[in-house]
């Protein structure tokens, strides 16, 4: 089906580069917005956003959806709480439609199952369908100029073996994170990373008689606990650098970095007092573990070795040095960081739950990148209103969730304050709005 003609084409205000957490909170937080739900919401026009997602539908960490893990952080950090209370797409409400709100109550926890939390964040998706095009993959970011200036951007969207070009005046990139490997490391049929888990697992035919897990944290943690549950013959081995897996740090005080007005003191902040922050408090987030799960896990390898029946064996001090495949087996070489032993283990399955990567949020922008200002290191230079800084020239605007903890701290990738993020950015783009261009019926496909 060919394109609408480029002058056809509506104009949105807002076009959301992926649909997970942050762009679906952006998109409650304008459709409230546009339905002046909020008494001290500024009377401005209606704001017009579409969102593309390549999935073909709502989806947010699949492949770790172990039906016994928890979140790390509490249900009041939904999608909407800390910007509206009253929001009728809090996770409350989400729980009262599912006739469970008494039940939550009674359990006495702030921390939902990790799966009723998807299930939480697909009802709210659900209720914006008409917002997001599903099996959409931007591949391409292209000026629209008017008298040399860049007023609006055509955002090319791949769709099967078609293309859809969309024109908004802001662009904001929710792209989430990428899988990290170790160097030299490959996926394949029996190598994983653990965002698969789940799907990889469900493909196997035959118990495995041996996995490893590499990792020390949250994921790997919980992908040793799962799959010493879901295989009670098989030896799960555990591999990582440190002496033991390390409790995270989630007492009041410390929780305090993921506050709101944390983000304007780190912002604010000088560049070394940035580095010195992420330092002190890395172990809230980064390659730790839920204590329970901890004391869960020792108290296994405790147990086994009364029993004198040990199958979970955990490699500290450790790494990975040679995965080889050979057959239906992958012989996987670990080596003592303290003694330099090496232990060769064959095994059916090597996971790797070491964590995720930020994508390069301007590698759409094609020569638009060049008009977008980095800091000595190659980083996006961005507005504490999440807008990069830009050249004169590129006047429509280009928002960023995510890849921003280099400038706005260590929660900029996490749900602590997506509600209230994604309330800066709206008031930035109807701030900054210019007169409306030309519009016609046109609807996207």
């Amino acid at each position: 089906m060919p394109e609408e003609p480029a002058d056809a084409r509506p104009v949105h205000d807002v076009l959301g580069v992926g649909f997970g957490p942050s762009n679906l909170a952006l998109a409650i937080a304008i459709a409230e917005h546009n339905a002046g739900d909020r008494e001290d919401e500024q009377r401005t026009e209606p704001v017009s956003a579409l969102f593309l997602e390549r999935q073909p539908r709502f989806g947010w960490h699949r492949g770790m959806l172990i039906d016994d893990a928890t979140m790390q952080v509490s249900f009041l950090k939904d999608l909407v709480t800390m910007r509206n209370p009253t929001s009728e797409f809090s996770f409350l409400s989400y729980l009262h439609s599912a006739d469970r709100l008494v039940d939550f109550i009674n359990q006495k926890s702030l921390f939902p199952l990790r799966i009723e939390f998807h299930d939480y964040l697909e009802w709210a998706a659900a209720r914006l369908d008409e917002v997001v095009r599903y099996g959409r993959e931007v591949i391409a970011v292209e000026p629209v100029t008017e008298d040399g200036v860049v007023v609006c951007f055509d955002v090319i969207a791949r769709h099967g073996a078609d293309t859809t070009t969309y024109r908004a005046r802001n662009v904001v990139f929710g792209l989430g994170l990428e899988p990290h490997l170790p160097e030299g490391v490959r996926l394949t049929e029996r190598v994983w990373h653990n965002r698969d888990l789940l799907t990889r697992v469900e493909r196997l035919d035959t118990s495995p008689r041996r996995v490893a897990v590499v990792g020390a944290g949250q994921s790997a943690a919980e992908v040793t606990k799962f799959l010493h549950d879901r295989f009670p013959e098989a030896e799960v081995c555990g591999v990582f650098s440190r002496y033991g897996y390390s409790p995270s740090d989630d007492s009041p005080f410390a929780n305090r970095v993921f506050d709101p007005e944390a983000v304007d003191h780190f912002y604010l902040a000088a560049d070394p007092v940035k580095e010195m922050i992420l330092g002190y408090h890395g172990n809230t987030n980064y390659s730790v573990v839920d204590i329970d799960l901890i004391e869960e896990l020792y108290r296994r390898t405790y147990q086994e070795k009364v029993l004198g029946r040990p199958r979970l064996r955990l490699f500290n001090v450790s790494r990975v040095v040679e995965t080889v495949e050979d057959g239906e087996n992958v012989r996987t070489t670990v080596e003592s960081l303290a003694t330099g032993e090496k232990t060769v283990l064959d095994c059916d399955v090597v996971v790797y739950a070491t964590g995720y990567r930020p994508v390069d949020p301007l590698r759409l922008l094609g020569d638009l990148a060049a008009l977008c200002h980095r800091d000595e290191r190659g980083r996006p230079v961005v507005a504490r209103d999440y807008r990069v800084d830009t050249d004169e020239a590129l006047r429509g605007g280009v928002y960023l969730q995510g890849s921003t903890e280099h400038s706005h701290g260590i929660s900029s990738s996490l749900l602590s304050t997506t509600a209230v993020r994604v309330d800066q950015i709206l008031r930035s783009i109807t701030a900054r709005r210019t007169a409306p261009l030309a519009f016609s019926g046109w609807s996207a496909p």
